[in-house]
This record gives C-alpha cells, structure tokens and sequence, in this order.
C-alpha cells in the first residue's frame, strides 16, 4: 500500500511565489486498483506522479510505502516495488530492442550480466507489450509508437508491485491504446498490481480504469471512485469545456464539443 499524507506540491517547488498545485493530499492507494489522473496541461500531473513515486520531493508531507517514508527506502529496493514510465522518450540507446528492455531486470540482477531468467523476462514483457518480433531491431530505427511499447516492456520486465505511467498512450495507435489498457486493467485486477496512469482520454479513464483523481488548475483535487468522478458537469468543470453525453450499452462516455 502506497499513502500520500498532506501532500503540498508547487512549481518551482522552492519558491515563495510559486504556482500552488495541490495542498494537504491524503491518498491512499491499495493492491488491485487502477488510477487515472486527469487534469488540464500544467495543472501539476507529471508533478503528482514524480512526488507519489519518489522521482520527486513535495514541497510539504509525506509519502509511504506500507508504512515506510520513500525517502527512507534504499533506491534499488524500491525499484523492486515502484516503476515509472515517463514521458521522456529514450532516443540515445545504440543496442537493441531486447538490450533496451533488459535494463528494466538491473534491479533483479545481482551481477550487471543479465541470465537466462532476465532474458526470457525480457522477452516475455516484449511480447505483452506486442512488440516481441523487433527484439533484435535497433531500437533506434523503430517507429515513435513502437518506441513507446518498447518503453512499455521494459516497465513490464522490471515487474513492480506499483505502475506509474505518465501518458503511456502516446505515439500509440487505437489498437495499441486498447491493448495498453486492457494489460494494465489486468494487471491490476487479476495481478493485484496498484495501476496510476495520467490520462488525456476520458473514454479509457472511463471504460477502463475503476478510480479516477482529478486536478483543477485552482489546486483543487477530487477523487473517487471513476462513475462519481467521470460524469459531464465533472468534465466540464475540470477541462472548462461543453460536453455532450453518447449512451451506449456500456454506459454513458463524454465527448467535448464546441457548442
């Protein structure tokens, strides 16, 4: 279990006059949960998921994993428990699509040699992210959407118990999205993994994640459970936009307009 107490971020975080984003966050995320963050662009996001995953320090409370503060937690032993997909995009890496994916074992290795096991971990976490056929590609050469699952695997490969992932859907096209969202609901749900992803899509926050943490841009957070936070007037408010409501058999989904 992962606990944000009192969480107070800003940018720049040590300036008196900087923009406030959230004061007093108390978050509790469990085993089996899946997370959509939404928020307008700059609303604090990013900045939320460094500081909940220990990338980065808030300007005021806490953060435990069951019980410990993350500062305390030796940087690898926590790498076993948290992982994080960022939105910087690696385009330096020289070897291969494999090589790539193997650095997500470094944590589960005792030597820098990867074995048997972290190979075929590796291997394993290309094929869920459907990219397993460029395992001996440069990674380079790859196309942006290809690149992004490649990210993808090696999150997977280094298999924590707690995802954070900042816009795992970029570069991906519609299939690629809906696979992306269908193994982390699965991961969460039938792995009992804890799934926390920033979204921009509202339709697969709805449809696929069972809790949702919404930033306003006056610093004001909700969350709850996705069908009391996901509704149209909570669209509204959050992006500032006219929505209009398509049914389906699935449920109701939220679609902006410029009406």
């Amino acid at each position: 279990m992962l606990s944000a107490e009192n969480l107070h971020l800003k940018v720049p975080s040590k300036e008196p006059n900087s923009k406030v984003l959230c004061e007093d966050l108390t978050l509790t995320l469990e085993a089996g949960q899946c997370w959509a963050i939404l928020g307008k662009n700059g609303s604090g996001k990013t900045t939320l998921l460094h500081a909940l995953s220990g990338l980065g320090k808030p300007a005021a409370g806490r953060v435990r994993l069951d019980g410990q503060p993350l500062g305390e937690i030796p940087r690898r032993q926590l790498a076993l428990r948290v992982g994080a997909l960022l939105q910087e995009e690696t385009t330096a890496f020289s070897g291969t699509t494999l090589d790539y994916v193997l650095l997500g074992r470094f944590t589960h290795s005792a030597t820098l040699t990867p074995d048997i096991s972290d190979i075929a971990a590796a291997r394993h976490a290309l094929h869920l992210a459907g990219i397993a056929q460029a395992e001996q590609q440069a990674l380079a050469t790859l196309s942006g959407g290809e690149r992004q699952r490649v990210r993808i695997a090696l999150l997977l490969a280094q298999a924590p118990d707690i995802y954070f992932l900042d816009e795992p859907l970029q570069h991906l096209d519609l299939p690629h999205q809906l696979a992306v969202m269908q193994l982390f609901r699965q991961l969460a749900h039938e792995a009992g993994k804890t799934v926390v992803m920033v979204l921009h899509d509202i339709f697969w926050a709805s449809r696929f994640c069972d809790h949702a943490l919404l930033i306003h841009d006056d610093g004001k957070i909700i969350y709850g459970d996705t069908p009391r936070m996901i509704t149209q007037n909570a669209m509204e408010n959050l992006y500032q936009c006219r929505f209009q409501t398509v049914s389906t058999s699935d449920g109701n989904y939220f679609l902006p307009t410029l009406e």
